[in-house]
């Protein structure tokens, strides 16, 4: 049967108007997953969405696309979770299942819009009636169809499960798909709570990682979670001579309006720069600096369902989890402020969702 969430919701474009909100998860169907939610990472993205800062925003909007919990019910066709399993969703709770891209289950290109886990509108039967918003984690139930539904191995712990979900397949995905591996020379601009992922995850697949940020401090941190380099972007001499590195690829996890010729110079010929953190003014790049080089800029968009759960089994084996902080719910207004900002700590906020209070 549908049943009730409690929620923290976004009533206007503007971080400070989340409060306490009701909402009803549709009824499990045969191949559904209702769960509790009980941690819920907090992403940059949830800022742009709740801010309207692309356009299409709905509110009341519950953000959130971290989710990490335990079955509750499964509907009778699904069976690859049972009650009581751990349970993730990421941004995506829909796609129409048919086209190129969703036929080799990297539905976050669907041709026709996949359906984000919040701020989305319901379109092909499988998140509920059609025509509804989505609502995100910031949420203590769900229900999601069990293809969307990622499992998390029993021995994992939730709360540093939950960013994977986002920030974790954000950054496995393009270095699966580029290559990554021993040798491979990788390059991430951003050390946050992003790009703190990138650096974890591509040194355990064997790659040699330059950590670039603006922040001087971070260097400990960034070689303490894998980092080789360090080069300071703001520092004209180490630019310049961060040149000589011949990066492979640069994942930029930069989620403000920034230049990216700067870095450019810093890939090797044939080096892919790749453009993860969403950003609101377009980029310039002198033609030369493509055409001589054969560099390539291109952007990637989370993973998919395939890939997902690729990225957890991989992380949880290898024990590759973000540094977080676990924060109650009447902290969230603070935390996407100060994200809103600038994220000077090379860490991830997680919500208890258990002190979602009632509205």
């Amino acid at each position: 049967m549908a049943a009730t969430a409690k929620c923290m919701s976004a009533k206007t474009a503007s971080v400070e108007s989340i409060e306490p909100h009701t909402i009803t998860r549709y009824a499990p169907g045969d191949n559904d997953v209702a769960f509790d939610i009980k941690y819920c990472g907090i992403c940059h993205t949830d800022v742009h969405f709740v801010k309207n800062d692309m356009g299409f925003s709905q509110y009341p909007m519950t953000p959130g696309h971290e989710l990490a919990g335990v079955v509750t019910a499964v509907g009778s066709k699904v069976t690859k979770l049972k009650v009581g399993d751990k349970v993730g969703v990421g941004c995506m709770v829909d796609a129409c299942t048919t086209c190129k891209s969703c036929t080799k289950l990297e539905e976050q290109y669907c041709g026709g819009g996949s359906v984000f886990t919040y701020g989305g509108v319901t379109k092909y039967g499988r998140a509920g009636p059609d025509g509804q918003p989505t609502h995100g984690g910031y949420s203590d139930k769900m229900v999601v169809n069990d293809r969307f539904a990622i499992k998390i191995p029993d021995s994992a712990e939730l709360d540093k499960c939950a960013p994977l979900l986002c920030a974790g397949i954000t950054m496995y995905d393009p270095l699966v798909r580029h290559g990554a591996g021993p040798g491979v020379k990788v390059g991430v601009i951003g050390i946050g709570g992003l790009g703190q992922m990138g650096v974890r995850i591509a040194a355990a697949m064997g790659c040699e990682v330059t950590a670039i940020s603006t922040t001087a401090s971070k260097e400990a941190e960034a070689k303490a979670i894998g980092a080789k380099n360090f080069v300071v972007s703001t520092d004209a001499d180490q630019m310049t001579a961060a040149a000589a590195l011949g990066l492979d690829m640069i994942l930029d996890t930069v989620s403000a309006n920034h230049e990216i010729m700067p870095y450019a110079g810093m890939l090797d010929a044939a080096g892919k720069y790749i453009c993860i953190g969403l950003t609101t003014a377009p980029f310039s790049i002198a033609a030369p600096a493509l055409l001589f080089s054969q560099k390539t800029i291109q952007g990637s968009l989370i993973g998919g369902t395939k890939a997902t759960q690729e990225m957890i089994d991989f992380c949880c084996e290898k024990g590759i989890y973000p540094a977080i902080q676990v924060i109650p719910a009447t902290d969230i207004i603070a935390t996407l402020k100060k994200l809103d900002e600038k994220n000077d700590s090379v860490v991830r906020y997680v919500i208890d969702c258990a002190t979602i209070p009632a509205a």
